[in-house]
C-alpha cells in the first residue's frame, strides 16, 4: 500500500512539474511580440546608423553615421516593452518557470545595457566583436529558457544565434552583416511570429472547449 501511495505521489509531482512547464511556455508565447519588436528595433538601428552616412556606406557603418541611432532605438524598445508588457501582464498567473525565464532575460538585458555602451565609449569594440557578443548573449538566454520550458523552437533559435556568433568571427564586413540580418530575421521575427500564432491557436482551442 505504501509503495502504491509513493508512486501516486511521485506521479502527481511529475504532473505538477509538467503543468508548470506548460504554463511557463504559454506565458513565454504571450511575450512573442517582444521578439518581433526587438527584431524590428535592431533593423531600425542598423539601417538608421548606415543611412545617415553620405555617401552611403554599407555595411561599414554599423556604429558610424548617426551616433544616436543605437541608443535612441534601444531605449525606445525598452520603454515600449515595459509599457506594453505591464499592460498585457496584468491578471496573468506568475509561475515558477515564468519567473525563471523573466529573470534570465532581465539579467541579460542589464548586462548588455552596461557592457556595450562601456565598450563603445572606450573604443574597444568593432563590428565582429559586437555581433559575436550580441549573438552569444541571445543564444545563451534563448538556450537557457528553451531548456527550462522544454521548448524545441526556442532551442533552435538559440542554435541560430550560437552558429552566427562563431561565423561572424571569420567573415568579412559584408558577410558578417548578412549573417546578422539573417539571424535577426530567423531568431527574432520568425520565432516571435511563431510564438504569437501558437498562443492564438491555444486561445482558440480553449474557447472551443469552454
Amino acid at each position: 500500500m505504501s509503495i502504491n501511495t509513493e508512486e501516486m505521489n511521485l506521479q502527481e509531482r511529475v504532473n505538477l512539474i509538467e503543468s508548470m512547464i506548460a504554463e511557463g511556455r504559454r506565458t513565454a508565447e504571450s511575450w512573442g511580440w517582444t521578439f518581433v519588436l526587438w527584431g524590428i528595433a535592431y533593423y531600425v538601428a542598423i539601417f538608421w546608423a548606415a543611412w545617415s552616412v553620405r555617401p552611403w556606406s554599407w555595411p561599414a557603418q554599423l556604429f558610424g553615421g548617426n551616433h544616436w541611432a543605437w541608443p535612441i532605438t534601444m531605449l525606445s524598445a525598452v520603454a515600449l516593452t515595459m509599457v506594453i508588457g505591464l499592460r498585457g501582464g496584468r491578471g496573468k498567473p506568475n509561475t515558477g518557470a515564468g519567473r525563471a525565464v523573466s529573470s534570465i532575460w532581465s539579467a541579460m538585458g542589464v548586462s548588455m545595457l552596461l557592457l556595450f555602451p562601456a565598450l563603445s565609449i572606450a573604443g574597444k569594440i568593432d563590428h565582429h566583436s559586437f555581433i559575436a557578443i550580441v549573438a552569444a548573449f541571445l543564444g545563451t538566454a534563448n538556450g537557457a529558457c528553451g531548456v527550462i520550458l522544454k521548448w524545441r523552437a526556442e532551442l533552435l533559435t538559440a542554435l541560430v544565434w550560437w552558429i552566427s556568433s562563431v561565423l561572424v568571427c571569420f567573415g568579412t564586413e559584408k558577410q558578417i552583416m548578412t549573417i546578422f540580418l539573417i539571424a535577426i530575421f530567423l531568431s527574432q521575427i520568425v520565432f516571435g511570429v511563431y510564438a504569437m500564432v501558437s498562443e492564438a491557436r491555444a486561445r482558440r482551442q480553449e474557447g472551443n472547449h469552454a
